[in-house]
């Protein structure tokens, strides 16, 4: 029996151009660990996600979590994870909302090119850019950030901006592990963000923007970083070894609505990612909450 949860949550319907994807959709109705929430329907989810959309997802979020997010779970329990897709960079402030149903003390650990903690244009809105700073101003449960990828510009850029909006006391608890750093190697032999994660013993929810992998990895509708499967993999690994791991989310589709010089290309090298990742995540899973015999 699997027991490794997977939710699906289609907003664009890219996902129609990956044979690994769709077949997950075609196990979904007949596979219970299997969830899949064709989202293309919901107004006021693109960038910003309005009041009514947030009640529909939390709904799908209810129906699909695993016991690590149940809320009589607590620090010394053991339960199994599950792996969240959901669609391009655009959607990204559903790890938000995915996080929200955490009842035990945990860190934040997301890989992105970007920061996501910009201060709100308006106020009360969900966005993709700052979800981020969402999580750390409201849920109570939320002990650190570590953000790997970031570039390092946008580094400097997001401080200035919070700094502005006089929230940068936020800051205290995030840790950026800037693009230029992913090459580094410490005296030990381990690059900073396998040193600065395998510290910390708190649990973890994983959130991967695939924007933070290099253009050789994934094809998104964001800029992207540098980052290399086998860096993802490796501190991923250091990461289940170390920790309990709550949910670990997968985004950075390609936007339909934005052409690439090879469309089939694109959506291959996304397919084969996304099968990479899965394959890896509950490889981890799997080996850490064997799948009952019963």
């Amino acid at each position: 029996m699997k027991s490794t949860r997977i939710t699906i949550q289609d907003f664009t319907g890219v996902y129609a151009e990956q044979p690994f994807m769709q077949g997950l959709r075609k196990a979904a109705s007949t596979d219970g660990e299997i969830r899949w929430f064709d989202c293309t329907r919901i107004d006021g989810t693109d960038c910003y996600c309005d009041d009514e959309a947030q009640a529909i997802l939390r709904k799908q979020i209810e129906f699909s979590k695993t016991p690590a997010l149940q809320q009589a779970q607590g620090p010394s329990s053991i339960s199994t994870p599950g792996i969240h897709f959901f669609d391009n960079g655009n959607y990204h402030y559903m790890s938000k909302l995915w996080t929200d149903s955490i009842r035990e003390p945990f860190d934040l650990v997301v890989f992105d090119h970007h920061p996501d903690m910009q201060p709100p244009r308006f106020e009360g809105i969900l966005s993709c850019g700052g979800w981020i700073k969402e999580v750390l101003d409201n849920n109570k449960f939320m002990q650190n950030v570590t953000v790997i990828g970031v570039a390092d510009h946008l580094v400097e850029e997001i401080r200035e901006d919070l700094s502005q909006a006089n929230a940068a006391e936020i800051l205290d608890r995030v840790t950026f592990i800037r693009e230029s750093e992913l090459t580094a190697v410490t005296l030990e032999g381990r690059s900073p963000d396998r040193v600065h994660l395998t510290s910390h013993t708190t649990p973890a929810y994983i959130s991967i923007d695939k924007d933070a992998l290099s253009m050789q990895e994934a094809a998104t509708n964001w800029d992207q970083g540098s980052l290399t499967f086998e860096q993802l993999a490796e501190t991923l690994q250091a990461l289940a070894q170390n920790r309990k791991i709550l949910g670990i989310d997968i985004c950075g589709e390609r936007a339909r609505d934005i052409g690439f010089e090879d469309t089939a290309a694109a959506d291959a090298l996304n397919n084969t990612l996304n099968e990479k990742l899965y394959n890896l995540i509950t490889t981890l899973v799997e080996r850490r909450f064997p799948p009952s015999r019963e």
